[in-house]
């Protein structure tokens, strides 16, 4: 079997810690596990309990909140694993999900990485999974006149395996090699889009974004940030949490923006770009919801 490690990183997931881990258990026979949870200074007791419960679990305590990447990348400097699962505290893994990608990942050895069908509490399709990468044609279509066709890829088939862009680090495999490579995630990014841009490298240093839909991971969505309509009423998100997530949320598309595409277009085109994404921004501060 290959050695892989997962690594978690939490902040108030609560009981949905427990469940990703416990869902975890059930694979042993699937990879020779290594499991790390970044805790992100949570105030509730999932971090305390997952302790008591999993004594297995590699587990990286931060006095302050670092955000996704920098939190994942206190555990990824020390991995040696071949394969490497990036994965959210509020999924749940199904059987044959670990093994299948794992050998999908080793007959196809251009593929950087990849990801699953990703499966919403209520079934449908977690688009984050399957996204393109916001240029700006892309981005205009998408949020000013609600075409994802470029954005979310929506023109293809979900059900077949093809390259996308980018995917989810809600559940996100690569290999050691690859982030060896191209670097970890950018750390400029307290959250959101930091998948993207390690998607990007990825592709820029020639190797390929999977989606494989053969097997899928149920993910609840939103549980830490508070800012998604499914999880309202069972996230332990604060006001002010929701209110840093949603900045961040749409910190990211500016850095993002500014790291790849700035350079390619003329000040004025940047310059729209950043005020349609203020003007975003304030219409979504009056509802908490992204």
């Amino acid at each position: 079997m290959h050695k892989l490690s997962i690594v978690i990183v939490n902040y108030n997931a609560g009981d949905f810690l427990l469940d990703c881990l416990s869902s975890i258990e059930k694979l042993s026979d699937e990879a020779i596990i290594s499991t790390y949870v970044v805790d992100n200074a949570s105030s509730d007791d999932s971090i305390a309990r997952a302790q008591k419960k999993f004594s297995s679990v590699n587990f990286i305590l931060s006095s302050s909140n670092l955000g996704f990447g920098k939190g994942n990348n206190l555990a990824l400097k020390k991995i040696k694993t071949e394969y490497v699962l990036l994965l959210n505290p509020d999924t749940q893994l199904k059987k044959g999900i670990l093994s299948t990608l794992i050998k999908y990942m080793d007959e196809n050895p251009d593929v950087g990485a990849s990801t699953c069908e990703v499966l919403l509490p209520d079934g449908t399709v977690d688009l984050t999974a399957h996204r393109g990468f916001p240029t700006l044609r892309a981005s205009f279509l998408y949020y000013f006149l609600g075409n994802d066709s470029l954005y979310h890829l929506t023109k293809y088939n979900l059900k077949t395996i093809h390259e996308v862009d980018a995917i989810t680090g809600a559940f996100f495999l690569t290999r050691k090699s690859v982030l060896d490579k191209v670097g970890l995630f950018d750390e400029d990014y307290f959250m959101y889009a930091e998948d993207i841009d390690l998607c990007y490298r990825i592709k820029k240093a020639g190797y390929k974004v999977m989606y494989v839909p053969t097997v899928s991971v149920l993910h609840h969505k939103g549980v830490s940030s508070g800012l998604k309509k499914h999880t309202q009423t069972i996230t332990q998100a604060t006001l002010e949490t929701r209110k840093r997530a949603l900045d961040a949320f749409y910190k990211t598309m500016k850095i993002f923006y500014r790291k790849h595409y700035s350079k390619e277009h003329p000040f004025f085109v940047n310059w729209l770009v950043y005020m349609a994404i203020d003007f975003k921004w304030i219409l979504a501060k009056r509802k908490l919801v992204v």
